[in-house]
This record gives C-alpha cells, sequence and structure tokens, in this order.
C-alpha cells in the first residue's frame, strides 16, 4: 500500500492553518480548466474557557500551524499541452492511479505551490513541481539517486588523473552522467549520494541549506569531559570558527574512544581538523548519514538505488 493512501488527517476549524483544510484555502474554479490556490483565512480560534493549559503548551489564543510554505498568488497550472497529473503521480511512485485521483480530490497535490482538486489537471513534468502532503514527488524518470558505500582509499572523484582508484571504477559504466554529493578523503570510508539532480546536488552540499551530515570517529582517548562543550560551541580553525550541530561517545576503549559527530559544514578535512585542535586527532573515520540517507547495511564497494519515499525526504531536507 502505498505511503499516501492513508485517510487524510481530521480538517481543521476553519481558519486555523494554510493549507488542506475547508474554507482554508480558495478551491479550483467550476467549470473551467483546474486552478487552485489562494490565501488561508484568518481568524483567531480558543479564547478564555477553551481548556486546560499545560506547561510548554501553546496558548488557546494561537493555535498551532503547521510549518507550510505561504501561499504563492493563484496562477492556472494547467498545461493543455501535458500529461494527467494522476497519470504522472503514479508513474512517479505515489500509488495506483486510483489512489492518486483521491489524493488530488481530498486537496493533497500542489503543483508549483497550487492546491489542485480537480482530475482534468495536465501539467509538463520537466517544468513543473508536484508535492504530496508537502512531499516533492520526483517526476523524472531519468533522474537517479544512488547511495554508495564508499571504501578506504577510493578518491572522490569521476576520474583520476594519477591513476588512483576512484568512483569511475564503480559507476563509471552508467550512462547519465553523475555528481557526487560533498567530497570525502581517500582515508574516510561510509556514505556518498551520488545523482544526475544537479540542483538537489547543491542544496545537500552547501552549509547555507543546512542538511546535516553525521560520521562516527575512532579517537585517541579518553575523552575529556568538556569536549563536546567546546566543538559545540565552536573551535577556531585555520580557516575560520567552526562548531559541530550535537556530539556525543559511542564507545570507551583502553586509549582510544568512539564518537559520533553531527554537522552541517561541508569543509576540507572538516572533521578530522576540529577533533585533532580539541586533542583528539582521528585514527579512523566513517560518514554514516547525509541528512535522512542512512548508510545502515549497505557493504563497502556497493550502491544502491534511493526508494521514492527517501527522495522525497531528500527534496524537503533540501528545502526543494
Amino acid at each position: 500500500m502505498s505511503e499516501y493512501s492513508r485517510s487524510p488527517r481530521q480538517p481543521r476549524k476553519k481558519g486555523s492553518g494554510p493549507t488542506g483544510a475547508p474554507g482554508s484555502v480558495g478551491g479550483a474554479r467550476r467549470g473551467g480548466r483546474p486552478v487552485a490556490g489562494g490565501k488561508s483565512a484568518g481568524g483567531k480560534t480558543g479564547g478564555k474557557g477553551s481548556g486546560p493549559r499545560f506547561a510548554g503548551s501553546t496558548k488557546a489564543s494561537q493555535p498551532t500551524r503547521l510549518p507550510d510554505r505561504k501561499p504563492a498568488p493563484e496562477i492556472d497550472v494547467h498545461d493543455p499541452d501535458g500529461v494527467r497529473l494522476q497519470k504522472l503521480m503514479a508513474a512517479g511512485g505515489v500509488g495506483s492511479r486510483r489512489v492518486c485521483e483521491n489524493l488530488i480530490e481530498q486537496g493533497r497535490v500542489e503543483v508549483d505551490g497550487q492546491i489542485v482538486t480537480e482530475l482534468g489537471v495536465r501539467i509538463n513534468p520537466q517544468t513543473q513541481v508536484v508535492h504530496v502532503d508537502g512531499v516533492r514527488v520526483n517526476l523524472d524518470e531519468d533522474r537517479v539517486y544512488l547511495a554508495f558505500n564508499k571504501p578506504k582509499g577510493v578518491v572522490t572523484t569521476m576520474h583520476d588523473e594519477l591513476g588512483r582508484i576512484s568512483l569511475e571504477d564503480y559507476v563509471g559504466n552508467r550512462e547519465q552522467r553523475l555528481f557526487h554529493v560533498g567530497r570525502l578523503d581517500a582515508d574516510t570510508e561510509g556514505l556518498l549520494l551520488l545523482t544526475n539532480d544537479g540542483d538537489l546536488a547543491h542544496r545537500l552540499q552547501h552549509p547555507a541549506y543546512g542538511v546535516l551530515k553525521t560520521y562516527v570517529a575512532t579517537i585517541r582517548g579518553p575523552v575529556q569531559r568538556d569536549v563536546g562543550k567546546r566543538l559545540r560551541e565552536g573551535v577556531e580553525l585555520e580557516d575560520g570558527p567552526v562548531s559541530v550541530d550535537s556530539f556525543r561517545i559511542v564507545d570507551h576503549q583502553p586509549g582510544k574512544a568512539m564518537v559520533e559527530v553531527v554537522l552541517h559544514e561541508g569543509r576540507k578535512h572538516v572533521v578530522r581538523r576540529m577533533l585533532e585542535a580539541v586533542g583528539h586527532p582521528v585514527l579512523e573515520l566513517v560518514r554514516t548519514e547525509v541528512g535522512p540517507i542512512r548508510l545502515a547495511d549497505l557493504k563497502s564497494g556497493r550502491t544502491r538505488r534511493l526508494n521514492k519515499a527517501e527522495v522525497g525526504a531528500l527534496y524537503k531536507a533540501a528545502g526543494l
């Protein structure tokens, strides 16, 4: 069963949210080409006597809002020369044609930021963007998304002029020209994403978009108690200050320790340099996660194609 075929959440009270709720968004006009979109109807809810309040809860006069995108100005998303929306959604792995039709009728589908509720919409999959329940759907069948467990000693480049083992030795026989998302130095192993989606690759590796990368490092120990605090507050490197998003000790062994480092920085050798700056040189380093994608049990030197849900999660993490 598709992840989208579940029943929609109960609608909120009129005026309490920006998307999908009855009365909160301007629907498609009847009898013409399908169009959707509009601004949510504002209005306060709650008030005194509306229910008990607890520590940390939202005030009754300030209902919680989902982190949805702001409604775009109403536009006509219909392309008479395009392909039916439900057909493209089904091809994109959302579900059967009937499931996709139900999702459209329930107001859970957006095209270029516009909620679409009628089944006659045709769109151009090369230029238009579709979201279902806020998650982007990949409509381009030519796009490739791979997870690769890079072995130690492999150079992160598609071709190495010095003749060293590179990514070309593992994925060079593919028809599509692939980009590697960020880099891992030759002595670092672990998760590397490969794709021909240039926009996504750029956002995943650019620190401005805040996509987290998780590393597990074996370092010289023991680890002092203040190391995590120092790394979170930031350390000064030769190319400027840098800080981790989180740090924890995974395991202790005589003379060394295993730690987990999470950060969104992408500077060269940044994890190794940070840990050395606080007195703990790295002995081994593995990247285990990039955003929502995990290395898990993928064997060294192997690749696997990301599924539709993982691709959608990457789009969401990159703000696409």
